[in-house]
């Protein structure tokens, strides 16, 4: 086990963190999924930043741009008790989501391969997105009334709620009526 998983306190989220890791390894020697050279660098890249987010989650949650698996993944390892539908439009990278989240014992998440605007039947309480090009306002399609978009990193969004996370992190909140 990855010696940075014990900050997450739940035994089997951190198993979940740990096949996850060790699945984005192994791809990332085949596909460009992250530009971390070693496990200890994509735990602190992909993982510690999205620590602490889990509380900000409510009811479905879709992952926009999902990538290399993270928000998406590492919040679902973190929170079984929701169902997540993560999206990626790229197919090798729509594979490695498949095959990690499947790895990871991950019964809470379905992949598909689709962009946010080719979305239309899906609909959810929380959207995540975190280097992705889109404004939570393109993103409101997603949501549920009353639904939130959750962004990690970037730019300060107009309207939105920022906090600090654990890892120094920022989360910023833009929540629709």
């Amino acid at each position: 086990m990855f010696p940075g998983l014990l900050e997450v306190s739940d035994p089997e989220a951190r198993t979940r963190l740990d096949l996850y890791l060790a699945c984005l390894n192994r791809w990332s020697s085949r596909i460009n999924l992250t530009g971390a050279q070693s496990v200890d660098a994509a735990y602190r890249t992909l993982i510690a930043p999205v620590l602490g987010a889990e509380g900000f989650l409510r009811g479905r949650v879709i992952d926009v741009g999902s990538g290399n698996g993270s928000p998406g993944l590492v919040l679902a390892a973190l929170r079984r008790d929701l169902p997540f539908l993560l999206l990626e439009p790229r197919a090798k990278r729509w594979a490695f989501l498949r095959e990690a989240a499947r790895e990871m014992g991950a019964t809470n998440v379905e992949v598909a391969r689709k962009r946010s605007d080719q979305t239309h039947d899906a609909k959810a309480e929380t959207v995540t997105i975190r280097a992705v090009g889109l404004s939570p306002t393109q993103l409101r399609s997603l949501l549920v009334p009353g639904g939130c978009v959750l962004i990690f990193g970037g730019r300060a969004i107009e309207g939105a709620e920022s906090w600090l996370l654990p890892s120094g992190a920022r989360l910023q909140r833009r929540c629709f009526t």
